[in-house]
């Protein structure tokens, strides 16, 4: 085959170093931003971070945008100016102490470290500290040891050979560690060691102690008639000893988290002026750069290796200077449509929350889904109601009785309130609350309420029966 040269004609899509910027700038958090523009201001000497609130060349801090006025409807905010200065404390951190550095939270003690404490201060020999360190590591955030004798026999292999009575002896020990219960293999067990730390004269103690014993399946089914009768006893003594059980702690290890506390700072900020809702960019949002007048002006006298080097960092400052403009401009509108979908929510809460999709609000401004995209993430909008990421405001809907729809958000919050609203006596099932929520016109099966409500860590009606 000879060597020939065809010509060939087609399309394609070449992104410019500016576009690159603009897109990498688009999806940085606010704290990815500050870094990077840290970078910037270190590595340019074109780059110079001003004071005022107008950028290069006169730039104004895009409007605030505002959606339809609603005169139906007052809110507490309609006699307030629309003043970011007040709500600088939400994007500042907190006060400087008096020595001008800023406070220090103490890090967040989990279940597994307050226990270690613990074991560091009892009085006990080098291998039932070993032991008791393998079970402590072993132990679930709700409080349970998940881990059976030979896995944790395995553990120690290194350092000690240890038996299945050993490891029960020391975890009885760490059982009456605080908090109480910690480390039982079982709500049964946990209860009772609970129990069992209660003074001898507790009224309806031993009356608690056979029920969790012998009696704890009957009682979540409520069964407390025949319980009587079998125990012999009668309604005030059983109610005493109910209510001493109602009393422990069925998670011990419930009230201490292993997740550390975030904070986030509102990049957006809706506000009802006027009977208007109005959204703004936080200060923080809209940093503003400009040009280093005196760098510029030696462009011209120095030499040209020099020259060309000032000329390349001053079209980058240039770039930099746009992208953080345009950056702003589609945060404005991407929150600003957000919040005309979504007023609803912010007058009457989750459950008037719409069915929003990436596309909506792309049409709606004139933007490409994936835009969209990088926007919504690790972004955040503060609201009367509290500060959520802009990816809350959107979910999937569900088509109602009258051809509406009603978004998975809103069904989760009717979910809660039902179930918040219930009697302990009788929880409602999954069943039960899909076909409340079919009366009130939303068509969903009982698995996809059974889907919402695991989302939402709620227990299913059986366990939330159980000691109710």
């Amino acid at each position: 085959m000879k060597p020939a040269l065809q010509l060939r004609l087609g399309q394609s899509l070449a992104l410019t170093p500016q576009l690159q910027q603009a897109i990498r700038l688009l999806q940085l958090s606010r704290m990815e931003l500050e870094l990077e523009l840290n970078t910037a201001l270190e590595s340019n000497p074109l780059l110079d971070l001003e004071d005022g609130s107008e950028g290069e060349e006169g730039e104004e801090v895009p409007d605030a945008a505002e959606t339809e006025p609603d005169p139906s409807v007052d809110s507490e905010f309609d006699d307030q100016p629309l003043d970011l200065e007040l709500d600088r404390s939400d994007y500042r951190g907190t006060a400087l102490d008096e020595d001008g550095l800023e406070p220090q939270d103490a890090e967040i003690e989990d279940l597994r470290d307050h226990l270690l404490w613990q074991l560091n201060l009892t009085p006990m020999a080098g291998r039932d500290r070993a032991i008791a360190t393998a079970i402590i590591e072993a132990i679930d955030d709700d409080g349970y040891l998940i881990e059976s004798d030979e896995t944790i026999i395995g553990a120690l292999a290194s350092l000690f050979t240890v038996t299945a009575e050993e490891i029960e002896s020391v975890r009885h020990r760490v059982q009456h560690f605080d908090p109480v219960g910690v480390a039982s293999r079982n709500l049964r067990e946990c209860l009772a060691v609970q129990l069992d730390a209660f003074d001898v004269t507790t009224p309806g103690l031993s009356l608690a102690q056979i029920l969790v014993a012998d009696h704890l399946e009957a009682l979540a089914r409520h069964d407390r008639t025949r319980i009587c009768q079998r125990l012999q006893t009668d309604e005030a003594e059983f109610e005493t000893a109910l209510a001493l059980i109602r009393s422990l702690q069925p998670k011990p290890g419930g009230s201490y988290s292993n997740a550390t506390a975030e904070y986030v700072a509102p990049d957006a900020y809706a506000r009802k002026v006027g009977g208007r809702w109005q959204v703004a960019l936080a200060p923080g949002c809209q940093p503003r750069l400009g040009i280093n007048e005196h760098y510029a002006s030696l462009i011209a006298k120095a030499r040209r290796e020099d020259a060309n080097y000032l000329k390349g960092q001053l079209q980058e400052a240039r770039w930099l200077i746009k992208s953080l403009k345009t950056r702003a401009e589609t945060m404005l509108k991407v929150a600003s449509a957000i919040v005309r979908a979504q007023e609803a929510f912010l007058e009457f809460g989750p459950e008037a929350m719409r069915p929003l999709v990436l596309k909506d609000v792309a049409d709606e401004i004139g933007m490409h889904e994936s835009t969209i995209s990088r926007v919504t993430t690790r972004k955040f909008l503060h609201t009367p109601r509290g500060t959520f990421e802009f990816k809350y405001f959107f979910s999937s809907g569900v088509t109602t009785v009258d051809g509406g729809a009603a978004s998975a958000t809103a069904i989760q919050a009717m979910i809660r309130r039902l179930i918040d609203e219930e009697k302990n006596a009788r929880p409602l099932s999954d069943q039960v609350l899909a076909t409340e929520l079919n009366r009130r016109g939303i068509n969903v099966a009982r698995r996809t309420v059974a889907k919402y409500r695991e989302a939402m860590n709620i227990p299913s009606s059986n366990d939330r029966s159980r000691l109710g």
